[in-house]
């Protein structure tokens, strides 16, 4: 049986509110970007064409898949404070590899995009044959590749072992080291269950974390909600101006 949360007030980052909101938002995302780009065939070729035909779906599909991965980091880290109070080792260790991994998963979402600005303006053949003469070219970043993969499964084993998640819900994060990556990966069914898995593990572990003691009153929500909002659109304003 799953035990109460192990929650301190002490040393906690990002701070307990802000990996709460990262738990219940960043897994959604992901599958929302994951279910537009569904209907393409996963590999490369075919992922520029859909860029071609559908720009606007593709660009959705990739801004909420990449927008989903940059914001798991506090609810990697969340998790990771929890399961630390029992199981340290494991927390250190999986949520370390995750985070490797998330970096991984950023640049190749960058190769992704440049690509897609090259069907824009060089046409799908000339990218095609570009991104094929330089697919498996040699970058740091390829070193990340098996960590992403090795982490979701020792975070997942350290918050069944700790008791913050139980057997299904820890199983179901450990789907995640299924979901494919590397530059101009669409999606598959594996990637749905793999993203689905982690909604159904984190996003109830972050209303858990909201219902702790000292949790936020309604109005301090409502006053979070606001300004967060607000952050965002200005620092989308001043990310436009370049």
């Amino acid at each position: 049986m799953q035990r109460e949360l192990a929650v301190s007030n002490k040393g906690w980052f990002p701070g307990r509110w802000f990996g709460a909101a990262s738990l219940i938002v960043s897994p959604p995302l992901l599958l929302t970007g994951v279910l537009l780009r569904i209907q393409f065939h996963f590999f490369f070729p075919q992922q520029l064409a859909a860029y071609h035909d559908h720009p606007r779906l593709m660009t959705a599909a990739s801004s909420c898949f990449l927008a989903g991965n940059i914001l798991l980091w506090p609810a990697v880290l969340s998790l990771a404070n929890m399961i630390a109070t029992r199981r340290s080792g494991w927390a250190a260790w999986g949520a370390s590899f995750v985070i490797f991994g998330l970096f991984a998963r950023t640049f190749h979402a960058g190769a992704d995009y440049l690509a897609f600005q090259m069907v824009r303006i060089d046409g799908v053949d000339s990218a095609t044959k570009t991104i094929a003469a330089s697919y498996g070219a040699f970058h740091v970043v390829s070193t990340l590749n098996a960590m992403i993969l090795l982490g979701w499964v020792l975070l997942a084993i350290g918050a069944y072992l700790s008791g913050t998640m139980g057997l299904v819900r820890s199983v179901a994060l450990g789907l995640m080291s299924a979901l494919m990556i590397g530059v101009l990966k669409g999606s598959s069914i594996t990637s749905v269950v793999a993203s689905s898995g982690l909604c159904i593990a984190f996003v109830p572990l972050g209303f858990a974390l909201l219902r702790t003691p000292s949790a936020p009153s309604a109005r301090s929500l409502l006053l979070g909600t606001a300004a967060a909002l607000v952050l965002v659109a200005a620092l989308f304003y001043f990310g436009q101006l370049g």
